[in-house]
């Protein structure tokens, strides 16, 4: 609707600049068309108006009436309307919003689809937890934000890579192999001889026993043996990567996430690519020494100080490797990259970025987009929840979906924005009320199969063709409201996509099943009539592929029954 409306007014800036009221070489602004807040405003409202007025040489209101007297004759308004300083207002014809009940079931699994990406490439990392112990709730949203922008963008044209890069070269591994070879030697927490940083979760016993056991571990299509040498550092840290490996691929699969590339951080050092980058950036001439170190000019490209790259010691300082990840994103043909990070992450962002800059490589500026996210409070009963017993210290994502589901889990999670606090209330997500928004979304999806499973036992048959023919009948207020709510969800999985902000569809679908409850208890769809019959149960059909296509955009089910 925003593009029939956004074409309508370009062709009556087109027609202005036939007459000379707008100068013919004229570079058109970026003018929007936005639902308004109130209906008696009308359905949208253009700010064309006031962006071409000096153009024009004309006052807003003035180059506004001109610009209405402009447009093209057409079947989709039925009155526009100027208003405040040059605002054109738009009211839709009645049959505007019921033309979209035959789109919907036409396109089917296609409706709301956009082509905004054009096929390009954009990878979108993200989980990139260390294989040092079983996700936590944070890990959880983590992955719940980037599965749903991957599909959002999947939905808006673009292919995406999902990525996962496994820092697998720090000195947390060290952490956890000593760790795990204190507990292979019979050592437990507290015990003298216990490493000062080890992990104390119980799935450190888990992984020393399996490795005594000489068990073998798979991932990705690699197999490491348990040596059941006590001794043999190297050995156990290679079986407690590889299980830890293997122990986050299920929980993620349980949260039904999967990824394209696993990329791991030691491979930049052992195929020289962390040398590679520190050359280039040398070569660049954005580098100096000082006081034995390697510094770069982060400060040429925005940060605000310089950062030093390689201590007096020869080691690297950590977003070395950062930055020599993010060119192989670049090298690999990620035109746009996404990287989703907790907020604690925040204070390297900006010296990442420097490093791709300096690299003077065509990075575009600002290059990777990163979406940040806050942490999780866990909540029953009224009190927080924050230590798991498998974990030792923290709520588990696998703790989550046990409790609640993975529905559940993965809705409330992505339910607030991002960078915004979130309380995850694992009473309200148990509940089949309501007040349970996933439970309320997917309970009208299962509402309309009632519907037609009813229809069937009454010996109606629904003639679809029948009652999009009979559109007209959908007069009601609740039909409208029900109506106008479809018509939105293009504009939804636009903006989520674009803004990478899944909550906007979250919100949404619970928008949606409020106005379908509603009319649900406000009128009959099984009635004699079967004209006004087949009409709103076209409406509702529409409805249910509605919730079906956005629910599958957050990886939600739809289920028939509740």
């Amino acid at each position: 609707m925003k593009a029939q409306l956004h074409e309508l007014i370009l062709q009556a800036i087109h027609a202005l600049q036939t007459q000379a009221i707008l100068p013919a070489d004229l570079a058109i602004p970026g003018f929007v068309i936005e639902r308004t807040r109130s209906r008696e405003h009308g359905d949208f409202a253009c700010n064309a108006a006031m962006l071409l007025a000096k153009h024009a040489r004309a006052k807003p209101r003035e180059l506004a009436g001109k610009l209405v007297a402009a447009l093209p004759a057409g079947e989709l308004l039925a009155k526009v309307e100027i208003a405040g300083p040059g605002f054109i207002n738009f009211f839709l014809a009645t049959d505007a919003n019921q033309s979209q009940v035959r789109r919907i079931l036409e396109q089917g699994a296609g409706y709301g689809r956009n082509a905004l990406g054009a096929g390009r490439t954009v990878g979108v990392e993200f989980v990139s937890a260390n294989p040092t112990g079983p996700l936590h709730v944070g890990h959880g949203r983590n992955a719940a934000l980037g599965d749903c922008v991957a599909r959002l963008l999947e939905a808006s044209g673009w292919d995406v890579k999902r990525e996962f890069y496994y820092n697998d070269a720090g000195v947390q591994i060290g952490n956890l192999a000593l760790s795990t070879q204190a507990r292979a030697r019979g050592l437990a927490p507290g015990d003298a001889g216990w490493p000062e940083d080890g992990y104390r979760g119980d799935y450190i016993a888990d992984v020393a026993k399996a490795y005594l056991a000489g068990d073998s571990v798979t991932v990705e299509g690699h197999t490491v043996t348990g040596a059941q040498d006590a001794e043999n550092f190297d050995a156990i840290r290679a079986f407690a990567v590889a299980a830890l490996r293997r122990e986050q691929n299920l929980d993620l699969q349980a949260f039904g996430v999967g990824f394209d590339v696993y990329f791991l951080e030691s491979s930049l050092y052992t195929d020289g690519k962390v040398e590679e980058t520190v050359r280039e950036l040398v070569a660049h001439g954005h580098t100096y020494e000082e006081g034995g170190a390697l510094w770069l000019k982060t400060t040429d490209f925005g940060d605000d100080k310089d950062r030093v790259m390689r201590k007096s010691d020869g080691t690297y300082t950590y977003f070395v490797p950062d930055v020599a990840y993010h060119l192989s994103k670049w090298q690999r043909g990620y035109g746009k990259a996404i990287t989703v990070l907790g907020s604690d992450h925040h204070g390297s962002l900006a010296r990442v970025k420097a490093g791709l800059q300096a690299l003077d490589a065509g990075i575009p500026k600002g290059y990777p987009d990163y979406l940040l996210y806050q942490m999780v409070t866990v909540m029953r009963g009224g009190e927080e929840v924050k230590i798991s017993k498998r974990a030792g210290s923290y709520v588990t994502l696998r703790d989550l979906i046990d409790e609640v589901g993975r529905d559940a889990t993965r809705y409330f999670l992505i339910s607030r924005k991002g960078d915004s606090q979130l309380v995850f209330d694992i009473d309200l997500a148990r509940s089949q009320t309501n007040d349970n928004p996933v439970y309320y979304i997917q309970y009208a999806h299962a509402r309309v199969c009632s519907v037609l499973r009813q229809a069937g036992e009454k010996g109606f048959t629904f003639d679809q063709d029948n009652g999009l023919a009979q559109l007209a009948r959908l007069d009601n207020e609740h039909e409208q409201a029900l109506l106008t709510e479809l018509s939105r969800y293009p504009e939804v999985v636009e903006a989520a996509a674009t803004n990478l902000e899944p909550h906007l569809l979250a919100v949404w679908l619970r928008e949606l099943a409020n106005a379908f409850h509603t009319y649900y208890n406000s009128h009959q769809f099984l009635v004699d009539d079967k004209n006004l019959r087949d009409a709103r149960l076209a409406l509702v059909v529409a409805t249910r592929q509605v919730l079906r296509n956005g629910l599958d955009l957050l990886g939600l089910g739809a289920p028939e029954s509740m």
